[in-house]
């Protein structure tokens, strides 16, 4: 099995949330999105790469659906949009999983060892650090704009130091998990 850490993870998701934002007024579906921002072929990487562009994908559309300008009509298109993505979202944690369980039981020795359990599986944890990275983005795009005042940049550098100490404490335990599973 291939080794993936968080830190790797993090790259990726850092570079598809770059080309996202700067290919965001382009993107109208999720299969758009995918063809146009899929990296990596045919490996691990290109799993990790599709899951963060649904949840890209999905935090904008979640966005659409509380906006109040919106009709009836567009709120329920985007209410659709975004029960797609998230069967979409349940199928690439499903397919991580699976890829993973694959990897371990070509490599497993004969040995009475058992695969440590954890609470969640490395999918599951894969998707909450990239959910992780979407939240760290956009808490630095407040902190950034300049309309903003100064005690709503306060709260949100309070708020990013937070999710820094999460995406740490959550890397750990994502890399601790891959550690006793190889």
């Amino acid at each position: 099995m291939e080794i993936i850490s968080s830190k790797t993870l993090f790259k990726v998701y850092n570079k598809i949330l770059f080309l996202w934002h700067k290919n965001e007024k382009k993107i109208k579906t999720l299969d758009q999105a995918i063809k146009l921002l899929s990296l990596w072929k045919n490996s691990f990487l290109e799993m990790v790469n599709d899951l963060i562009i649904v949840n890209c994908y999905l935090w904008h559309e979640e966005d659409k659906a509380r906006a109040s300008s919106f009709s009836s009509s567009k709120i329920a298109k985007v209410k659709h949009n975004i029960d797609y993505a998230n069967q979409c979202r349940v199928n690439k944690v499903e397919n991580i999983d699976k890829h993973i369980v694959n990897c371990i039981n070509n490599v497993k020795d004969k040995t009475t060892k058992k695969t440590p359990l954890n609470s969640e599986t490395p999918g599951s944890i894969i998707d909450r650090l990239s959910v992780l990275s979407l939240k760290i983005y956009h808490m630095n795009e407040q902190i950034k704009r300049k309309d903003a005042s100064k005690d709503h940049k306060g709260k949100c550098k309070n708020k990013l130091n937070t999710l820094f100490e999460q995406k740490k404490d959550l890397s750990g335990c994502f890399d601790k998990f891959i550690r006793d599973l190889l």
